[in-house]
């Protein structure tokens, strides 16, 4: 790749040239639904329809021009690239794994038996007490749970600029996934030396990737949210501003009172289209007591008493606009909302993909002149996360 830096994305809007994505795997299938709610996913999907979805997901990328990259398969070409470090991330893997100290050596050898694509998938497929020959005593069928919101790759690091901030997790079932990427950004090829970073896994603060969205070259917005803390964005804010490699002068905390399940992340609720457009659930704009904004600048930290839509338009240079996920009926936008209606990848200025389920959403966005790739997300959506959190983007264009 051309340049210094291995990641370039400094817009949520430009054009979109390679993406990361997790194809679902087995993952899935070790899902009961008495284990939905310890696991963070709200049903058990079909896997073979899942990944028929997934792969038409990425096949409409690739038809416009996207590279897509999957972090299974980048970790285990870097483990492949560098065998000494299969054996520092199965370490690790087993320190965080959960497992009860009476499988660890069992769970090891097993492990170790594996080739290096194998161990991976099974890393992020969690294993059984089944499979691994254990008696199940009492009632938990799981030595490692697996990590079915890897297919949120969205949410484990974050391309900033030329960087990213490998992210603290807020809930422990999660916190595994971020080996992966930061393993494969340290050491693979690809983006070893060539990127910054912003934040450590092991810090002490949760920060997502869902409420990070990259505004321009000279401002960041992320939210404050269920799961990201006003202190790991202070943290990141303080360390972009300060870097004269990248040009960021602000960051924005858009802090988020309504801090539930269905507005998780900023990006549920909240998505950059367009140079003057946004994607949002009413709840951002209608309800001014329901957010906060302030601003953290060189100076500190200071709070804006101004209508986002008003404090937007001075950020981006023209008057923007609003479109409603689910449009003006009630139940409507609750409904599009919770199915990710607001969770569009744009993938071009005014050109996004989204799920074809939220048909008033895709609607309003089509009349607003925004181009819409539709994909199928019947048992995609089971895991409350769209296009948008399924992708992290890993090169746009400037601009």
């Amino acid at each position: 790749m051309a340049g210094k830096y291995a990641i370039n994305v400094y817009s949520e809007i430009g054009n979109l040239k390679t993406v990361l994505l997790h194809r679902p795997g087995d993952e899935l299938a070790n899902l009961s639904p008495d284990l939905l709610e310890r696991l963070l996913f709200d049903d058990t999907p079909d896997l073979v329809v899942a990944q028929q979805e997934h792969d038409a997901f990425a096949k409409a990328l690739k038809d416009n021009g996207v590279e897509v990259l999957y972090i299974e398969k980048l970790t285990e070409e870097t483990i492949t690239e560098h065998p000494h470090l299969r054996e520092e991330l199965l370490t690790k893997f087993l320190a965080e794994s959960g497992a009860n100290k009476e499988y660890l050596e069992e769970l090891k050898k097993y492990l170790q038996k594996l080739s290096n694509k194998d161990l991976v998938n099974k890393m992020i497929a969690g294993v059984t007490k089944h499979e691994l020959g254990v008696p199940v005593k009492d009632g938990y069928p799981l030595v490692v749970d697996p990590l079915p919101n890897i297919l949120f790759q969205r949410d484990p690091f974050a391309s900033i600029g030329n960087g990213a901030t490998i992210n603290h997790m807020f809930t422990v079932t999660r916190r595994r996934e971020t080996l992966f990427i930061d393993l494969v950004l340290k050491h693979h090829a690809r983006f070893k030396d060539q990127v910054n970073f912003w934040y450590d896994r092991e810090e002490n603060h949760s920060i997502e990737g869902g409420d990070i969205l990259v505004l321009n070259e000279k401002a960041l917005i992320i939210g404050v949210s269920q799961r990201t803390e006003l202190e790991a964005i202070k943290k990141v804010a303080e360390r972009i501003i300060a870097d004269s490699s990248i040009s960021y002068e602000k960051v924005i905390a858009l802090d988020l009172k309504t801090k539930n399940r269905a507005f998780m992340h900023l990006d549920t609720v909240f998505t950059n289209i367009d140079y003057d457009k946004f994607i949002a659930h009413p709840l951002i704009f209608e309800n001014i007591n329901e957010f906060q904004i302030f601003e953290i600048t060189k100076t500190g930290m200071n709070k804006i008493d101004k209508k986002l839509e008003d404090y937007l338009s001075e950020q981006v240079g023209k008057p923007v606009q609003f479109l409603k996920c689910g449009g003006d009926d009630p139940i409507a936008q609750a409904r599009e909302q919770w199915n990710d209606g607001t969770n569009v990848l744009t993938i071009k200025p005014g050109e996004v993909i989204a799920y074809s389920r939220n048909h008033i959403t895709v609607e309003i966005l089509k009349k607003a002149g925004v181009k819409v790739h539709e994909i199928a997300s019947s048992e995609l959506s089971r895991g409350r996360g769209g296009p948008r959190c399924m992708s992290m983007p890993i090169w746009r264009e400037d601009i």
